[in-house]
């Protein structure tokens, strides 16, 4: 399956970005622009189910990755490493490969085939907890998407979204399938790992990442930076400490 991309900037340093359970690519909106000016490539995906992008009944995680890979293949064909091959091969390395919470469980699944020079991970414990009713599943998401189709109500039970974040939100909840998001977690529980060197930002206190999870994320070599009091969305919440915490996309100095 081939995804939507939202594609912006030039260059050979690549940025990837996933959204979350019930985003689209455009849930990015305020973070592409400063990726852009400096000097990163910037593709923003529409996971399956979500945005533009098709439907599928059946996805699970891995195959949501299967499509990441081959939608980033026909991309960025000199970005990505060939199966024959080593990362040591490639002139031109994917940079950057951001995601947050499904995204972010859904990039863990792809990154050793992606294989990038940074995976960040936000508010995402790359676990699920599966075994779930597909229907009692559906009707809870269609629920949800409807709470969310209005940019008034949005502002209101979110008071720190704009005008602007509120009418993206609001038009991925519209687009959102329920059918393909609930099949994820039908199937049985998942983990994944993030490697050694990648970072996972988190909100504190987080509904997804427990201090527990963190611990375990930095036994295994994971960074995890914390922002106090941001909600699960954190670049929404806290833009500018979510960019502080992250010199290594948003630093000045890499212009």
């Amino acid at each position: 399956m081939l995804l939507n991309v939202i594609e912006a900037g030039e260059g050979d340093r690549v940025a990837v970005l996933l959204h979350g359970m019930m985003g689209s690519a455009e849930s990015w909106h305020r973070v592409v622009p400063l990726l852009v000016e400096r000097g990163f490539r910037v593709l923003a995906l529409d996971l399956p189910g979500h945005g533009l992008s098709a439907r599928d009944p059946g996805l699970t995680i891995e195959t949501a990755a299967d499509a990441v890979v081959e939608t980033l293949a026909q991309a960025l064909p000199s970005a990505l490493p060939p199966a024959s091959t080593t990362s040591l091969d490639r002139c031109n390395r994917l940079a950057v490969a951001l995601g947050h919470s499904f995204g972010a469980t859904v990039l863990a699944a792809a990154a050793p085939r992606l294989d990038p020079g940074l995976a960040v991970y936000v508010d995402a414990a790359l676990t699920l907890q599966g075994g779930h009713d597909r229907a009692d599943l559906i009707a809870q998401y269609e629920h949800d998407r409807r709470a969310r189709m209005s940019p008034t109500e949005l502002r209101r039970l979110r008071p720190f979204y704009s005008v602007q974040d509120a009418a993206v939100e609001a038009r991925a909840a519209e687009r959102f399938d329920p059918a393909t998001a609930a099949s994820v977690s039908c199937g049985a529980d998942g983990h994944w790992t993030a490697a050694p060197g990648s970072i996972v930002v988190r909100a504190e206190p987080s509904a997804w990442v427990a201090d527990e999870d963190a611990r375990r994320f930095e036994h295994d070599g994971v960074t995890v930076r914390s922002i106090p009091g941001a909600a699960h969305t954190v670049w929404y919440s806290h833009f500018e400490v979510f960019t502080a915490a992250l010199p290594e996309l948003f630093a000045p100095s890499l212009v």
